[in-house]
């Protein structure tokens, strides 16, 4: 049996044309860094999410410590985060000197939860060590946190809210979408996300012009009015010009992709949640679907993931570990049963294949697949 997922060159053969054209474009008028494409991109990108400044960077870890930056967070200060993500999203806050507060999940979102960032805020201020200054919310697998909860608790406390739009960038919440929420929002043009280049790429998305106008000097080592003039320490973390010019053109066929993963997610779903634990969004949400993550029971996954791989078909597992229990984080003291969601979603979990120009034939095969492997 084959799966037209095996096929990676499907996904951008109806794009290749005008990708083609674009960085055919950038070669001749050999514009490789900020090339008008960098800026048209920018313009295009804050007009979907609706904001008002987009500043592209290197990737999307970058993109995020760069709001740290801009926002002077070091030493002393406490960053809340989920423990049930990536590690990028916890190592910006470590690389600045800050305090990682690692939070439990919804164990039904995946999403921060906002119950216990509240108890972990009291905590952190009764101990007195660390002063609480931000949070980080990760729209987890696309499905866009509960900033509807998250947005009173921040200002209540008087903390900036950073939304890790990585995954989620394509996902609405209300009217609002991705990319919108908080202070500012990092998204990641990595090739495995919803709106990927064929590299690294990232952004920071905020309606706070004057923060977009530091991030753009911190992007560039820190640049003032001119090259050779620097107000501040920064990096250099620019999108290249040709991942903007493909960036230009995915970002054209972004809406119908949107649609297609619904189309995929529908279909996994509803063939699925009879036999297993299936995704669940919100009535409100609208999940840009970067993975399409199921349960299974812990003692049974490994079995079921390998009968998968024997029938051609792969799986993935976001993620083992989560971040309070990962060796980098020793030196917080975290241990096994301090956030029990996460932890039971990181025996849980396992992810299948999910694009938009997976068939449904594809769909009904690796669904009957998962049902038989689970009996």
């Amino acid at each position: 049996m084959t799966f037209a997922f095996i096929d990676l060159k499907k996904q951008y053969q109806e794009l290749a044309a005008e990708i083609q054209a674009g960085l055919t474009r950038v070669m001749e008028n050999a514009c490789f860094i900020n090339g008008p494409e960098v800026g048209e991109l920018e313009k295009a990108l804050a007009d979907y999410a609706g904001v008002s400044s987009v500043v592209s960077c290197g990737n999307g870890t970058s993109s995020m410590e760069m709001i740290l930056m801009a926002r002077g967070i070091g030493p002393g200060d406490a960053v809340f985060c989920p423990s049930f993500t990536f590690i990028a999203t916890a190592e910006v806050i470590a690389l600045r000197g800050a305090r990682p507060v690692f939070v439990d999940i919804d164990p039904e979102t995946y999403n921060i939860d906002a119950g216990d960032l509240q108890a972990k805020l009291k905590t952190v201020k009764s101990e007195g060590r660390f002063m609480p200054r931000g949070v980080i919310a990760v729209d987890l697998f696309g499905l866009p946190a509960d900033y509807e909860a998250l947005e009173p608790i921040a200002a209540e406390h008087g903390l900036f809210l950073l939304e890790d739009a990585a995954q989620g960038f394509g996902g609405r919440l209300g009217q609002r979408r991705a990319g919108s929420f908080g202070q500012a929002a990092s998204t990641s043009f990595f090739p495995a996300k919803p709106l990927g280049c064929y590299g690294d790429g990232g952004a920071v998305l905020t309606n706070d012009d004057d923060l977009a106008a530091i991030i753009r000097s911190i992007r560039t080592h820190g640049a003032g009015g001119h090259k050779y003039e620097h107000v501040r320490l920064g990096n250099n973390s620019r999108l290249d010009t040709m991942q903007a010019a493909i960036l230009q053109v995915k970002l054209k066929a972004f809406p119908r992709e949107l649609e297609e993963r619904q189309r995929v997610a529908g279909g996994y779903s509803s063939r699925l949640r009879e036999a297993m634990a299936v995704p669940f969004v919100p009535d409100g949400r609208l999940s840009s679907w970067a993975q399409y993550t199921t349960r299974v029971p812990a003692e049974k996954r490994d079995l079921i993931m390998g009968r998968l791989k024997d029938k051609g078909v792969p799986t993935a597992v976001y993620y083992p570990k989560p971040l309070h229990l990962q060796p980098a984080f020793a030196y917080l003291g975290g241990k096994p049963g301090d956030l029990p969601a996460s932890e039971k979603a990181s025996r849980e979990v396992v992810s299948l294949p999910m694009h938009p120009y997976l068939s449904d034939d594809d769909v009904a095969a690796i669904s009957g697949l998962v049902i038989e492997a689970l009996k």
